[in-house]
């Protein structure tokens, strides 16, 4: 299967702090990949190091057969690679229907602007129905809702999620996970997400890896990590 994404001995953090320390993975067209990890393990830093928001020291970051270490987030952007951060990346005060114009800022025909928020709407029909509410009246799910909606505006070959549930209360964070498998069928995009339930984001992922102190500590199927129980007691906790 041919990769979209691959990470090659990558170096990365912050100012002069090293904090992803010689990682290696890859993600495969249409897989659903999971990062998952204790936290302060370097798991956001080593997304936004990939989509080029926290710096790279050394190594490589090759998505679709192009090496773009050193290509600026609105270029990867503009290549297909969508990232949707941890914190609200909403408008409060424009509408739902106006922040996913925004999030399609790259797409200059106005029939596949409405064609990639159909999609979205397809995905998410409950910000159909809230489309001209002000995103800031929204609840935190449907504002992750929304946040998610913008990134695959550009119809990304590739998303990176950076712990999409954050704040969201149990029984809405695993009703947005569940959703992965209707943003892959209906976009045909690769996911590759962090995420604090690592538990039910490795039964949904194709594959999962590991990190601790900023390095892989394990890889695998999902089933495979979730079956090891030194990994689900030091790194995934007791009950995932």
């Amino acid at each position: 299967m041919a990769r979209i994404l691959e990470t090659r001995d990558l170096y990365g953090g912050y100012g002069k702090m090293v904090i992803i320390n010689g990682v290696s993975i890859y993600v495969d067209r249409g897989e659903v990949v999971a990062l998952v990890g204790p936290n302060g393990s370097g798991k956001s830093t080593l997304l936004k190091t990939i989509y080029g928001v926290a710096k790279v020291f050394k190594g490589h970051v090759v998505f679709d057969n192009k090496d773009v270490t050193y290509v600026p987030p609105e270029a990867k952007t503009a290549l297909g690679m969508g990232f949707v951060p941890q914190t609200d990346n909403v408008f409060p005060d424009l509408t739902v229907e106006e922040n996913l114009e925004m999030g399609g800022y790259l797409l200059r025909d106005e029939r596949k602007l409405r064609e990639a928020m159909e999609v979205v709407y397809n995905i998410f029909p409950q910000l159909r129905d809230l489309r001209h509410v002000l995103a800031g009246a929204l609840s935190g799910g449907q504002r992750k809702m929304v946040a998610v909606g913008r990134a695959l505006m550009t119809m990304p070959k590739l998303l990176l999620m950076d712990e999409p549930t954050a704040g969201l209360a149990p029984k809405t964070a695993l009703e947005l996970l569940d959703k992965l498998m209707d943003i892959k069928r209906e976009t045909n995009a690769s996911i590759l997400i962090v995420e604090q339930h690592a538990r039910r984001a490795l039964e949904i992922s194709d594959r999962g890896y590991v990190l601790v102190s900023g390095r892989i500590a394990a890889e695998g199927s999902g089933r495979d990590i979730l079956s090891r129980p030194d990994l689900q007691e030091l790194f995934l906790g007791k009950h995932g």
